[in-house]
This record gives C-alpha cells, structure tokens and sequence, in this order.
C-alpha cells in the first residue's frame, strides 16, 4: 500500500477534472464561415463594363454677355425670388443646386482664338457672371459687373474720364470716393471736380459745364443720410449726355433701383448689405447701355478688377437673404430712431423713416423702405461721442457697414477722417456725430443697448 502524503488533520483536495473540448476541422469551421452572409469577393471576379455616356444637350453661349439673356423669365417675379435663383439656376452638367466656384485661371479653347465664352479668369470668370447676372436681375438691368471692392468699381467708372472733363459729385459721399477724387484722380489727372449740394436743382444746375461727363450722387447720402430726388435729377440730364451714376449701397435694391428712375448706371460696395455677412469685400456696376458695358468690360479686364470666384460665391449666398435681412434691419432701425428722437441725451437723429427727416417727403415718395442706417447727435462733444460708444453691448464699435451684426462710429474720427475739416464741417459732420447700422438682432437688445450707453454719458 502506498504512503498517504497527507498529514494527520488535512483534508485531501480533489483533482481537477480534464474536459477534453471537441474541435472542428479547419474544413468544417471554413464551410460553416462561407454560410454566413455573402462572400466580399465572389471565387471568380469578372471585368466590369463601363456603359456608354448618354447624351445630355447644354444649352452655352458664345459670348459672356449674352448670359444675361437668361434673366429674361425672373422679370415677372419678386425681389427675394430673383435673389435666390437669377445667376443661380442648377448646374447644367451636375445638376449642383448651388453655384461651383470655378478656380480655373484659363479655360480650353475649340479651336485658336475661338474661346467658349470664357478665356482667361482676369476676363471674366463662371462664377463670377452667376453674381453678375444675380445683381443685374435685382437691380432691374442688363447688365452688370462684380468688381474686387465698391472702390474698384468706382475707379472702373472714372477711368471713362479724360483730361479736360469734368465730374460733379454730391458733396456728401462715401468716405473712400471723396478720397480718390480729391487725393488720386484731382491730383494725378486734369479732370475738373466739383462737390456740390444737389437739394436745389438750381444750385445743382449752376455746377454743371459744358464739359462735366459724369454725375454721381448716392442716397440716402454717407454719413448724414440725405435723400436726393433720383426722378428730378434724371429728368435735368436727360438728352445732355452726360452719365448719372447712382451709388444704391445704403437703400439695397430692395428700397429702390435707381435704373428704372432715370439714372444710367447703379453702383454699390457689395461689401454691405448684399454681401452682409462682413466676410467679403466687393463691388458692382450695373447698367442697360450695351456701348457702355463693352467700354466698361475693357476696362475692367485691362486693369483687373474683376472679383475673384471665391468671393463671387461669398457674394451670391449673402444676396440670397437679402431682403429678409433688409427688413429686418429697418424694422429694427425705426425703433431705434423713435426711442433717440426721445431721448433727452440726444441732440438730433437723423433717419428718413421719421416724419421729422428734411426729406422724408422724398424717401416716402421714391423707396420702398428707409434702410437700415442712422446717424444723430448726443449732446456735448467727442468726450460723450467716445463714452457712449466705449459703452455699447451689442452693438460693435467699428467701420462699415451693412452686415448681419450692428456697427457704431464716429465719422469725424473713422470713416470720413480723410475729408477736409472745413469741408466736414460744412456737411454737418461733427466730433459728436454717431453713425450706427443696425443690424438683424432682436430689437429689445438693440433698444436697451443704445439707451444703457447713451445713460453712461
């Protein structure tokens, strides 16, 4: 008998027990695998076929400007319609619902010197002329050009002068026009330049010369919001001759189109409201004279001041909601100027939608809305003008105008800095005059901000 190893009062533990598990062949467990699902490859892969391309026909035109011939059927249609689809129709090859940015410097031609209506990018661009056919559509023109910036469509349109013309010019305007006249075009050139007020067409007419070849006014005017009568004055030049340009940035499209009221060519910083999203710097020309539009597309693609594709893009989806944004801020805007022409901090506001505005008359008569813009006076001087800038919330102390967010500035100090003193003095531009443009926020904000920093004071 063999010796126990187990001590006297231990417990002998049992055994483990050994289960020996089935295993399946690799046969078996491969054709149970192979049962599941399908296969990812099948045992014989065979070539696949590419079909033949059907045949889709695209409707092209030689030439850019014949484009514009598709705007023909929005005619009968709404503001925000035309907005959204003139220059925005789906692709023709992809059906894309939005507009591609074609980055393309040059483009294939048929055959030597016989481009498909695009040749070089400088030239013109496809998706450039997608916003160049949305401005023409809301504006009520033929035609139309995108430009690099507002002031690069300003310089396209100055470049028609030669030395010994001569240009009247509203003497209350945009900041960076007033500039290239006085300081680049007076200075470089021999064209004659005149700044006059335009309120009384006999002042208006004693400004004008036998050789003066472009009018321009814009209106409401920048910074202090003058309304000038667009029928009135088309009327004076008509048969003269002489080109009347209007600069529409601060009314938009939507609160009038100076073409259908006399002028020959619109202007306007797309930078603002039809791109109003302050993410692009732009510019537009927009006009019926076909002459005009082939000496103005010379020019343009001469000294390259076409906008790029990318911007062109940024450019037609802000145009898309212009007018719902356009609304909004002039709504908001309205408020705004009731509750400063109240306010005993306030020395005078300024904004065409109140009866108290010198031109209310005129605005009711010639737009559709007063626009988004205002300016007044707090009483005291640039010491209160800062404080109550310093102290604003919501709004942004900053230059331009015309986006989604809303803006305050003291023209004498930013915008309009460049003008002679004597000459902003003049206009009325002093160191406690304040520009806002309001902007689509909620309009309880907008209130209670302007009232909480104009209290600060």
């Amino acid at each position: 008998m063999a010796k126990s190893n187990v001590k006297k009062g231990q417990v002998k533990k049992a055994a483990p027990k050994v289960i020996k598990k089935a295993t399946k062949s690799a046969s078996t467990a491969s054709s149970k695998r192979s049962s599941v699902g399908t296969p990812l490859l099948a045992k014989k892969t065979k070539d696949y076929k590419f079909p033949k391309p059907h045949t889709k026909t695209i409707k092209a035109y030689k030439n850019m400007h014949d484009y514009f011939a598709l705007n023909e059927k929005y005619t009968s249609y709404g503001m925000s319609t035309r907005c959204i689809h003139a220059g925005n129709e789906p692709s023709a090859e992809f059906s894309g619902v939005s507009p591609a940015i074609d980055l393309s410097t040059t483009y294939s031609q048929v055959a030597p010197g016989e481009p498909e209506a695009f040749d070089y990018a400088r030239c013109g661009n496809p998706t450039r002329l997608c916003l160049e056919r949305t401005l023409a559509s809301m504006e009520g023109g033929k035609f139309a050009f995108a430009t690099s910036s507002g002031i690069a469509a300003t310089v396209a349109i100055m470049s028609l002068l030669k030395d010994g013309d001569h240009i009247l010019c509203v003497d209350d305007v945009y900041g960076g026009t007033q500039r290239f006249l006085r300081r680049v075009l007076g200075e470089n050139t021999k064209v004659e330049i005149d700044f006059a007020n335009f309120q009384e067409m006999k002042n208006f007419r004693k400004h004008l010369k036998p050789n003066t070849r472009i009018v321009w006014l814009e209106t409401p005017t920048n910074p202090t919001l003058q309304v000038l009568d667009v029928p009135k004055i088309a009327k004076e030049l008509k048969g003269s001759g002489i080109l009347f340009v209007v600069d529409n940035t601060f009314a938009t499209p939507i609160n009038q189109n100076p073409l259908s009221q006399g002028a020959d060519v619109v202007v306007h910083s797309i930078t603002k409201y039809i791109g109003g999203h302050s993410d692009v710097v732009a510019g537009g020309i927009i006009l019926n004279d076909k002459e005009l539009y082939d000496r103005l597309f010379f020019i343009t693609k001469t000294i390259g001041s076409g906008i790029s594709a990318f911007d062109a893009y940024l450019a037609l989806r802000g145009a898309k909601t212009l007018e719902v944004r356009v609304q909004r801020a002039q709504s908001n805007a309205m408020k705004i100027a009731e509750t400063l022409e109240k306010h005993k901090k306030v020395q005078r506001i300024l904004y065409p939608g109140l009866k108290s505005h010198p031109q209310h008359d005129i605005a009711k008569k010639n737009m559709r809305g007063y626009g988004g813009m205002l300016s007044f006076y707090v009483k005291g001087g640039v010491k209160q003008a800062g404080t109550f800038l310093k102290s604003l919330k919501v709004f942004t102390l900053a230059e331009s105008l015309g986006g989604v967010e809303s803006l305050a500035e003291c023209p004498a100090l930013m915008t309009h800095g460049s003008v002679p003193p004597a000459h902003r003095a003049l206009l009325g531009i002093e160191d406690n005059f304040i520009r806002l443009s309001v902007g689509i926020e909620n309009e309880a904000d907008l209130v209670n901000d302007v009232k909480q920093a104009l209290e600060k004071m």
